[in-house]
């Protein structure tokens, strides 16, 4: 059975966090989106997980939850983001870890032991006061299933290899707990191809979520397995092994499109591609800039770019629906005209992965138009131009060749959404 899971999510008690997220509207939204396997999120807020008690029951013998009495097929696996802030040679690291497991009693025992570092019930995604090793051994520990791995873990002041405040290796990170680690998440601003530069890594599975804060921008990156059963540990088996007939893929963000992409200054409206050797500084402010994903890739990197390992999990990049509509369109993602035609195409069409990688152009152009056709074939075949984010300020992904002359255009060829749904690599 394909599976398609997001598995690093927000609820609304996380800070910056959509009022809105509730667990039935995070099914809701699944559905609509082709994805039947869905994290939890934030399992140590008090408030949240009391709704997760009252409103989902178990999938018995899955290691799995769904909502009482649903027939929708989503499942949810209980999860949480923990920030971990600790001393290491005198200076502040803030390195984001999410954790599984594969009951709710199990989080709510996790919950007591990580009490102790942090207050859980000031924010979804608590604050804890401990190293990401000490964090590991506790969460394992407590519960010998749980799984942790790094998220977002390029981004500058919260990721494991952040610029701003990360470190250049998991042993340098996890210390004695680095074995435990099997997996890390790549993150909006990166994506494998860039990871795969980095041989240390080669040991990890690379995972891709959505970490949405509203439901508009769940599976914005997701995960595809092919997995027998549908089960916590067959799960978690298929990412320890990278097995590529089991973790078949995973639908990633364009990395330009992520906001840590370049690096620059926000408020100096300043980026700048690491590559032009434009130092560190900005110069508008003279003060240090935000360092980018690929500032930090290109100095861990011990590859060239574009080389693949033997046993690469595939990925394909895409753009949300409600963007390419929006783009089309020429208005925002939130605009009520953009939504109606996106629901008019889930309605007509089914769900949006569907729409994004199978659908015919044809049968798209029938209810969106042309153009839309257009621009969804731009992104499954990789003709794009991609306008690289920075500092919190997201990138473009300009579709139908409206801004060419504005655009730095990539230099790589990528594998593209079309090319692995033919079994080739691209």
């Amino acid at each position: 059975m394909e599976v398609i899971a997001d598995l690093h999510i927000h609820s609304r008690f996380s800070m910056a966090c959509s009022k809105e997220i509730t667990i039935k509207g995070m099914e809701s939204a699944a559905v609509e989106k082709g994805i039947n396997l869905l994290g939890s999120g934030d399992f140590t807020h008090p408030l949240w997980l009391k709704e997760m008690k009252a409103e989902l029951e178990k999938v018995e013998g899955a290691g799995l939850y769904r909502v009482k009495g649903s027939g929708s097929g989503v499942s949810f696996i209980p999860s949480v983001e923990v920030s971990t802030v600790f001393q290491d040679h005198s200076k502040t690291k803030k390195v984001h870890n999410v954790i599984l497991t594969d009951d709710i009693e199990k989080a709510e025992a996790l919950n007591s032991a990580l009490s102790k570092y942090g207050d859980l019930s000031a924010d979804g995604r608590p604050t804890l006061m401990m190293s990401a090793a000490e964090l590991v051994e506790t969460v394992i520990n407590v519960d010998e299933n749980a799984f942790v791995f790094p998220a977002h873990a390029w981004t500058p002041w919260f990721g494991v290899f952040g610029g701003m405040s990360g470190f250049d290796s998991m042993k340098e990170a996890y210390g004695d707990q680095a074995k435990r680690i099997y997996a890390l998440e790549t993150g909006l601003s990166s994506d494998p191809v860039m990871n795969w530069r980095i041989s240390a890594n080669d040991k990890y599975a690379l995972l891709s979520n959505s970490d949405f804060h509203s439901l508009q921008k769940m599976g914005r990156e997701a995960n595809v397995f092919e997995l027998e059963k549908v089960t916590y540990g067959s799960l978690i088996k298929a990412i320890k092994d990278k097995d590529s007939k089991r973790f078949i893929r995973t639908l990633e963000f364009y990395p330009e499109e992520g906001k840590y992409h370049f690096d620059g200054h926000r408020n100096c409206n300043f980026s700048a591609d690491p590559a032009a050797d434009n130092g560190t500084l900005c110069p508008v402010c003279r003060k240090r800039l935000t360092i980018g994903v690929l500032h930090r890739v290109n100095d861990l990197a011990d590859r060239p770019l574009g080389y693949t390992p033997k046993k690469a999990i595939p990925y394909a990049h895409i753009v949300p629906l409600i963007e390419i509509v929006g783009y089309v369109m020429g208005k925002g993602t939130y605009s009520l005209q953009v939504k109606v035609m996106r629901d008019a195409l889930i309605r007509s069409l089914g769900p949006e992965f569907m729409i994004l990688t199978k659908t015919p152009l044809e049968s798209i152009a029938e209810i969106a138009g042309n153009e839309t056709a257009e621009a969804i074939g731009n992104v499954r075949s990789g003709r794009i131009t991609a306008i690289a984010g920075y500092d919190g300020v997201f990138g473009r992904i300009e579709m139908l060749k409206r801004s060419e002359e504005k655009a730095a255009p990539k230099k790589i060829k990528q594998p593209t959404l079309s090319s692995f749904l033919d079994g080739k690599k691209g």
